[in-house]
Formats: structure tokens, sequence, C-alpha cells
């Protein structure tokens, strides 16, 4: 978030390039399973009301981006024996492992849940639960913060031109991190929410014995998040000590200038409201408003890597064929268009299944070209006041968003909780379904539909200088 003068960094060997790049793995993992698979445990299996998990969401959001920002800023100021980075990733990573875990399994530790006549929680067993959700997620996104500082120490353990191949290193530990977290979320975490909260008539039981292999997994992501952070902050070099000469104040200024980059970080912010509802609500849509079981998920899940990685490719050749704001206007509409399918689970003539499928290719679809762009409009954005101003200040752009991001995602899964608690049940053949797990689609639609007209109008993306090239 700060700069510092220049710094004398020997060239680096291939080992402590994937040395650097392997918390990754961990990262993806836990935050992956964190964003993508809690919201169903805790309202599909469990009970909770989803107005009560999509506030703790809310809180961390909210969390974890005062903490990105204030955790950078503070490792910045102070240098110590073990440098700069070293000590946050150090103290934090154990930290990391066991919020995790302890959010997963709950159940391990509470005393047993208590359901009223109506199979609903008890209050005193809502509340309890609700209070472990919060403590746990908070203590998860305080520790996730120190990712921050993990990924601003690129700079000063790389010379420029290696940190493209870095970055490639992460992005394949992302890739095997992200895999990993989605299968096991869609073939063994949906095996135990249907324990949990079985199809009727069948009455849910959540105080129903953690099956072994989701245990072990949910362990195993843990101790790999704990260790991979721990082996980088302990085995890395520690950076050589430099001067930081910009303070918190002049960096302040600095983005309160570039007019491009608010625009852009409200452009982020309005797209998130409606990302944030999408991830939380997938994996809860094809459980809970879908009713699928068994192999039916292992369908899904092998669907959901094979359109992962093939958008990818897609969105990134039209990204380079057409531009950043072109791909990205795409990606909006092909979102905004589709996602009304969402209201297709009303529809009891289409097979569960073939709608599950469709969804998962559109959800993919969106979220792969979007997590394309975001890091990538960032460093363009700094490149481009390095071209006009002659510094490149490339942590101050990276670093300011995070709050407003943040808060933008908050708000958006805490719509989808009023959405789900307020809009009315509706009874199908397959059973009661709360209506507003099935019109998130199209309200992702509105807000994307704001985001595409306000980024055509006032947001610049591609610049005069990657023209010449």
């Amino acid at each position: 978030m700060t700069e510092s003068s220049e710094i004398l960094i020997d060239k680096s060997s291939g080992k402590k390039k994937v040395l650097f790049a392997f918390p990754r793995i961990g990262s993806s993992l836990v935050l992956g399973m964190e964003g993508f698979a809690l919201f169903n445990l805790y309202y599909t299996g469990y009970g909770l009301s989803a107005l009560l998990v999509t506030i703790a969401q809310a809180i961390g959001f909210v969390v974890i981006g005062f903490g990105q920002f204030l955790m950078g800023w503070l490792s910045d100021g102070k240098y110590t024996k073990w440098g700069r980075r070293k000590p946050y990733i150090i103290s934090f990573a154990p930290l990391l492992g066991i919020s995790f875990i302890f959010l997963f399994l709950p159940t391990l530790i509470l005393p047993d849940l208590v359901l009223l006549p109506s199979n609903e929680l008890s209050p005193n067993s809502e509340t309890m639960l609700f209070v472990w959700f919060l403590i746990w997620d908070i203590l998860f996104k305080i520790s996730y913060s120190m990712t921050t500082v993990y990924q601003s120490w690129m700079a000063e353990q790389f010379v420029s031109s290696e940190r493209p191949k870095v970055s490639q290193f992460q992005n394949y530990f992302n890739w095997i991190g992200n895999g990993s977290m989605a299968l096991v979320s869609i073939l063994v975490l949906t095996s135990y929410v249907e324990i949990l909260s079985p199809p009727a008539p069948a009455l849910p039981n959540p105080n129903a014995p953690i099956p072994l292999d989701f245990l072990i997994f949910v362990f195993a992501f843990g101790i790999i998040a704990i260790i991979a952070f721990l082996f980088v902050g302990i085995l890395m070099p520690t950076e050589p000590k430099f001067e930081i000469k910009t303070s918190l104040k002049e960096n302040l200024k600095i983005v309160l200038k570039n007019r491009n980059y608010l625009l852009v970080t409200l452009m982020i912010g309005i797209a998130s409201l409606a990302w944030s509802i999408l991830n939380d609500a997938l994996l809860a849509y094809n459980q809970a408003a879908l009713f699928l079981t068994g192999i039916d998920f292992y369908i899904i899940a092998g669907v959901l890597i094979i359109g992962i990685f093939s958008f990818l490719y897609i969105w990134r050749r039209i990204l380079e064929k057409r531009g950043k704001k072109n791909a990205l206007l795409n990606i909006f509409l092909f979102a905004a268009i589709f996602l009304p399918i969402s209201l297709l689970a009303l529809v009891e003539a289409i097979p569960r299944l073939i709608i599950g499928i469709l969804f998962v290719v559109i959800a993919t679809g969106a979220l792969g070209g979007w997590y394309l762009i975001p890091y990538i409009i960032y460093a363009d954005i700094a490149e481009d006041d390095k071209q006009r101003t002659g510094q490149l200040k490339a942590g101050v752009y990276a670093g300011f968003n995070s709050i407003f991001l943040n808060l933008f995602q908050a708000f958006g899964v805490f719509v989808l909780g009023v959405a789900i608690d307020n809009l009315p049940i509706i009874s199908l053949t397959s059973g009661d379904v709360a209506l507003g797990l099935i019109v998130f689609g199209p309200i992702c639609s509105i807000i994307l539909l704001i985001a595409y007209f306000y980024t055509k109008k006032y947001v610049k993306l591609d610049f005069d200088w990657e023209r010449k090239k």
C-alpha cells in the first residue's frame, strides 16, 4: 500500500518461486470453501435462519475489508529482525486453519441442537449456533487478512521480471485448491447436508454424526493452510530493510486524484453485489431448491470443473482480442441474460438435473470471466499512473479498494438473506422452497445490467500505452 525506495534483490531460483506460490493452494481451499459452501451447510443443513447466516457473513466481509487494509498498513510500518511480513504470516497462519475447522464442524464441540415440534431450531439453539458462526467467521476473516501481507511481499522478494512467473505458479496452486474445494463441497459436503436435512418425509437431524470423509477433508484443508503459510513464513528469506517514503495520508491523496480508479472501484463494488449473491446461493440452489441428491452432484461437479477451465480459456481469448472493457461488458451481459434461468425451478415439468446443469454452466461462465478481470485492471491502472507521473504505486491501487469491495459484498449477502427469509415459502412436488432462493437470479441480473451501463459510460479499462507495446 506504500511505496519504497529501490531495493536490491538477488535473482531467484525456481524453487524459491514455487515456495512463495505454494500458500495459494491453502488460501484457495479454505476461503473458497468458506465462500462457496458455508451458507449451504448452515442454512440448508443445520436450519439456521438465512438472515442470521448472511448477517454473520456480512460482518465477516466488513472485518476482512478493514483487516486487509490495516494489516497491510501495519506491516509496512515496522521492520523487525524477521522483516516486515514474516511476523504476521507466521502469527496468523495457525488461526486461519483452526478457525476454518471450527467453522465447518460446530457440532463437534457444541451441545446438541434442539428442534421445536415445527422441526425448526429452538431460539436458544439458533442463538448458540449463530454466535458460534459469527465468532469463528470473524476470526477466520481476521486471519485471512494476513494474505494481503503475503501478497505484498512479492515486490520485496522478486524483481519485476520474475513476478509474472511467480504469479503463474500462484495460479496453478489456485486452480488445484479451487478445484479440490469445489469437488469436496459438491460431493462430500452435500452428502452431509442431506444427512442433516433429508428429503421429506424424513425429519431433520442437526445432531447427526459427522461423516468420516467430511471430517477428514475439513481437518486436511485447515492443516494444509497452516503448513503452507508457515512454510513460506519460515523458509523464505527476510526481505531487505528499506525506507517507506509515502504516508497513509499521501497515499489517500493519490487515490482520490485518480478519477478513473474511483470509477473502477465503484464498478467492481456494484458488480460484487451480484457475484457475492451468486457465489453464496449456487450450492444451496441446487440442493434446497432443485432437490438434487447423490449421483446428481457427481454430474454437477464434472460440469463445474469443465466449465471453470473452459470459460477461463474463452474469456481470456476474448480479452486478448477485444480488450478488457469489451470482455467485461460481455461478461456482464452474459450473466444478466442467463441468470434468470434460476426461475426454471418453478417449472416442475423440466427435469431438476437439467436445470442444475444449465445454471452451473451459466454461473461458472460468469464467475470464471469475472475472476480474470480485477487484478489485471488494478495493475494496469497503476501502470497508467506510472506512464503519466513516472512513479509506480501498485500497492496504493491494490490496497484501498478492499474496504469498499467487501462492504458491497457484505450488502450483497445480506440482501440474499432478507430475500430468503421474507419472501414466501412455495410448495413444489419435491418439497417446500424459499422463493428467495429462486428469484436471486433475476436480482443478480438487474444489478449486473446497472454495472453494464455504468461501465460502458464511465469506466476506462484500455489505455493508449498498451497499443504502443
